[in-house]
């Protein structure tokens, strides 16, 4: 289900506290919760407390599921304290810092201690991996030249290190990037870390 951001982010508050109600419902319990999104964890865990600032019971239910949120990386290292998961790949990699992981949530060490770990993955680090890539969710859609610039910046200096593969632990950043590679041409391939940590602890270790 989603955490409602898209609406947040474009004002509409009444529809994202609709739906970030039913993500506390649905995510209701005592288990870890984990998503494969900076931006999203960010959502649940930052601005919901914005969302729901003036209704004590509802900021109860918050900090109960909120308290209980990991990001994949964060919760494979700093809870499993699994940052070494006898990976194989073949091949180089750069890695994009996501905004709102690195700055929502100050994820950063725990993203690049798994990739570094990948036996046969050469890392290449791309010159301002910790600017935007120019999505920002209605960012994009409502400054599109600008959005455009980012993006144009972002894969400029990612094909610049020569790797074969941009990496990045946020789906929405990924899209924008898959879409500008796919306008432009380019041969770059795009993924999530939680992808290449699946190729890599597969049986051949090979990328697809």
């Amino acid at each position: 289900t989603c955490c409602g951001q898209p609406a947040f982010n474009a004002g509409f508050t009444e529809d994202a506290k609709a739906v970030a109600r039913r993500f506390l419902d649905v995510f209701a319990g005592e288990d870890p919760i984990v998503v494969p999104s900076g931006s999203c964890g960010a959502m649940v865990r930052n601005f919901y407390l914005e969302l729901f600032h003036d209704e004590p019971e509802t900021l109860a239910k918050v900090r109960q599921v909120a308290g209980r949120l990991y990001e994949f990386s964060e919760f494979l290292v700093d809870v499993l304290h699994r940052d070494d998961l006898a990976a194989k790949m073949s091949g180089s990699a750069t890695y994009h810092q996501c905004c709102h992981l690195l700055r929502e949530l100050g994820i950063d060490a725990q993203p690049k201690s798994l990739l570094a770990s990948v036996e046969g993955l050469e890392m290449r680090e791309m010159e301002q991996s910790e600017v935007c890539c120019g999505f920002g969710g209605t960012f994009a859609v409502k400054f599109p030249e600008i959005s455009t610039a980012m993006l144009n910046d972002k894969l400029d200096y990612a094909i610049a290190t020569g790797a074969d593969t941009l990496v990045a632990g946020d789906a929405t950043c990924l899209m924008h990037l898959e879409g500008g590679v796919r306008k432009r041409g380019d041969t770059l391939q795009l993924k999530h870390l939680a992808q290449v940590l699946d190729e890599a602890t597969s049986t051949d270790g090979v990328a697809s």
